[in-house]
Protein backbone atom coordinates (compact mmCIF):
# COMPACT_ATOMS: atom_id res chain seq x y z
CA UNK A 1 0.00 0.00 0.00
CA UNK A 2 1.38 3.39 -1.01
CA UNK A 3 2.04 6.06 1.62
CA UNK A 4 1.14 9.71 1.27
CA UNK A 5 1.29 12.78 3.46
CA UNK A 6 -2.00 14.09 4.83
CA UNK A 7 -2.59 17.28 6.81
CA UNK A 8 -5.08 17.24 9.66
CA UNK A 9 -5.40 19.79 12.45
CA UNK A 10 -2.50 21.77 10.97
CA UNK A 11 0.00 18.89 11.12
CA UNK A 12 1.38 16.47 8.53
CA UNK A 13 1.53 12.70 9.01
CA UNK A 14 2.11 9.61 6.92
CA UNK A 15 -1.08 7.89 5.85
CA UNK A 16 -1.86 4.71 3.96
CA UNK A 17 -3.44 5.30 0.58
CA UNK A 18 -6.64 3.26 0.35
CA UNK A 19 -6.98 4.08 -3.36
CA UNK A 20 -5.49 2.47 -6.45
CA UNK A 21 -4.71 4.75 -9.40
CA UNK A 22 -5.82 3.02 -12.60
CA UNK A 23 -4.48 3.53 -16.10
CA UNK A 24 -7.17 3.91 -18.72
CA UNK A 25 -6.65 0.32 -19.91
CA UNK A 26 -6.29 -1.34 -16.48
CA UNK A 27 -9.12 -3.53 -15.20
CA UNK A 28 -11.09 -2.22 -12.24
CA UNK A 29 -10.36 -4.25 -9.08
CA UNK A 30 -13.29 -6.05 -7.45
CA UNK A 31 -13.24 -3.87 -4.33
CA UNK A 32 -11.67 -0.75 -2.85
CA UNK A 33 -11.25 2.85 -3.89
CA UNK A 34 -10.08 3.77 -7.36
CA UNK A 35 -8.68 6.92 -8.94
CA UNK A 36 -9.61 7.34 -12.59
CA UNK A 37 -8.53 9.76 -15.27
CA UNK A 38 -11.14 12.38 -16.16
CA UNK A 39 -11.91 10.68 -19.48
CA UNK A 40 -12.34 7.27 -17.86
CA UNK A 41 -14.48 8.74 -15.12
CA UNK A 42 -16.77 10.28 -17.73
CA UNK A 43 -17.36 6.85 -19.27
CA UNK A 44 -17.25 4.50 -16.23
CA UNK A 45 -17.64 6.71 -13.18
CA UNK A 46 -21.41 6.65 -12.87
CA UNK A 47 -21.47 2.85 -12.66
CA UNK A 48 -18.77 2.76 -9.98
CA UNK A 49 -20.46 5.49 -7.94
CA UNK A 50 -23.84 3.76 -8.25
CA UNK A 51 -22.21 0.56 -6.93
CA UNK A 52 -21.12 2.49 -3.82
CA UNK A 53 -17.41 2.43 -4.64
CA UNK A 54 -15.11 5.18 -3.34
CA UNK A 55 -14.04 7.03 -6.49
CA UNK A 56 -11.44 9.70 -7.10
CA UNK A 57 -10.61 11.57 -10.29
CA UNK A 58 -7.14 12.56 -11.45
CA UNK A 59 -7.14 15.90 -13.29
CA UNK A 60 -4.24 16.81 -15.55
CA UNK A 61 -3.06 20.42 -15.53
CA UNK A 62 -4.65 21.10 -18.94
CA UNK A 63 -8.08 19.74 -17.86
CA UNK A 64 -10.75 21.84 -16.17
CA UNK A 65 -12.30 20.93 -12.82
CA UNK A 66 -15.54 22.58 -13.87
CA UNK A 67 -16.49 19.33 -15.61
CA UNK A 68 -16.72 17.66 -12.19
CA UNK A 69 -19.02 20.22 -10.56
CA UNK A 70 -22.12 18.00 -10.66
CA UNK A 71 -20.30 14.92 -9.34
CA UNK A 72 -18.16 16.54 -6.62
CA UNK A 73 -20.45 15.68 -3.70
CA UNK A 74 -20.12 11.99 -4.60
CA UNK A 75 -16.34 11.94 -5.13
CA UNK A 76 -14.02 10.80 -2.37
CA UNK A 77 -11.06 12.74 -3.73
CA UNK A 78 -9.76 14.85 -6.57
CA UNK A 79 -6.09 14.37 -7.45
CA UNK A 80 -4.58 17.39 -9.21
CA UNK A 81 -1.49 16.73 -11.26
CA UNK A 82 1.67 18.84 -11.27
CA UNK A 83 3.51 17.67 -14.43
CA UNK A 84 6.46 20.02 -13.69
CA UNK A 85 7.33 22.08 -10.64
CA UNK A 86 6.88 25.27 -12.63
CA UNK A 87 3.36 24.41 -13.86
CA UNK A 88 1.02 26.02 -11.33
CA UNK A 89 -2.37 25.42 -12.93
CA UNK A 90 -3.25 22.86 -10.24
CA UNK A 91 -3.10 25.66 -7.64
CA UNK A 92 -5.94 27.41 -9.45
CA UNK A 93 -7.90 24.18 -9.77
CA UNK A 94 -7.61 23.55 -6.02
CA UNK A 95 -8.88 27.08 -5.27
CA UNK A 96 -11.84 26.55 -7.61
CA UNK A 97 -12.71 23.25 -5.96
CA UNK A 98 -12.68 24.75 -2.46
CA UNK A 99 -14.05 28.26 -3.02
CA UNK A 100 -16.34 28.11 -6.05
CA UNK A 101 -17.66 24.56 -5.68
CA UNK A 102 -17.39 24.16 -1.90
CA UNK A 103 -15.71 20.77 -2.22
CA UNK A 104 -14.89 19.37 1.22
CA UNK A 105 -13.31 16.04 0.21
CA UNK A 106 -9.65 15.27 -0.23
CA UNK A 107 -7.70 17.39 -2.70
CA UNK A 108 -4.48 15.52 -3.43
CA UNK A 109 -1.32 16.88 -5.08
CA UNK A 110 0.29 14.32 -7.40
CA UNK A 111 3.14 14.42 -9.89
CA UNK A 112 6.06 16.80 -9.31
CA UNK A 113 5.13 17.63 -5.70
CA UNK A 114 7.92 19.40 -3.83
CA UNK A 115 8.18 20.30 -0.14
CA UNK A 116 9.02 23.93 -1.00
CA UNK A 117 5.47 24.35 -2.33
CA UNK A 118 3.71 22.86 0.72
CA UNK A 119 2.70 26.22 2.22
CA UNK A 120 1.22 27.45 -1.05
CA UNK A 121 -0.54 24.14 -1.72
CA UNK A 122 -2.16 24.18 1.72
CA UNK A 123 -3.27 27.78 1.25
CA UNK A 124 -4.99 26.79 -2.01
CA UNK A 125 -6.86 23.87 -0.45
CA UNK A 126 -4.70 20.77 -0.86
CA UNK A 127 -4.76 18.41 2.13
CA UNK A 128 -2.95 15.30 0.81
CA UNK A 129 0.36 14.96 -1.02
CA UNK A 130 2.34 12.36 -2.93
CA UNK A 131 5.82 13.93 -2.58
CA UNK A 132 8.20 13.34 -5.48
CA UNK A 133 11.31 14.65 -3.72
CA UNK A 134 11.57 12.14 -0.85
CA UNK A 135 10.06 14.62 1.62
CA UNK A 136 8.78 13.43 4.98
CA UNK A 137 5.83 14.76 6.99
CA UNK A 138 8.37 16.72 9.07
CA UNK A 139 9.70 18.37 5.92
CA UNK A 140 6.18 19.32 4.86
CA UNK A 141 5.36 20.64 8.35
CA UNK A 142 8.44 22.84 8.32
CA UNK A 143 7.65 24.24 4.87
CA UNK A 144 3.97 24.71 5.72
CA UNK A 145 4.70 26.76 8.84
CA UNK A 146 7.62 28.76 7.44
CA UNK A 147 5.73 32.09 7.36
CA UNK A 148 3.70 33.42 10.28
CA UNK A 149 1.88 36.13 8.32
CA UNK A 150 0.03 36.00 5.04
CA UNK A 151 -0.84 39.00 2.91
CA UNK A 152 -3.99 37.87 1.15
CA UNK A 153 -6.98 35.66 1.80
CA UNK A 154 -7.00 32.12 0.41
CA UNK A 155 -8.83 28.80 0.78
CA UNK A 156 -7.13 28.11 4.14
CA UNK A 157 -9.05 30.97 5.86
CA UNK A 158 -5.92 32.42 7.50
CA UNK A 159 -6.39 36.09 8.32
CA UNK A 160 -4.24 38.46 6.25
CA UNK A 161 -1.70 40.62 8.12
CA UNK A 162 -3.75 43.81 7.68
CA UNK A 163 -6.71 42.14 9.41
CA UNK A 164 -4.52 41.02 12.30
CA UNK A 165 -3.08 44.52 12.54
CA UNK A 166 -6.57 46.07 12.64
CA UNK A 167 -7.58 43.78 15.52
CA UNK A 168 -4.63 44.90 17.64
CA UNK A 169 -5.17 48.58 16.87
CA UNK A 170 -1.64 49.01 15.56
Amino acid sequence: MQKLIRFADGRAAWSDDAFVTLDDEAPVPAAGGVILSLSRFQTEGEGLLAAGRPVGVRIKSNEEVEGLAYDLPRLALVALEFPKFRDGRAFSSAMLLRERYGYVGEVRAVGEVLREQANFMLRCGFNAFEPSDGATPGDFDKAAHLFRHVYQAAADDRAPAFTERAKTGA
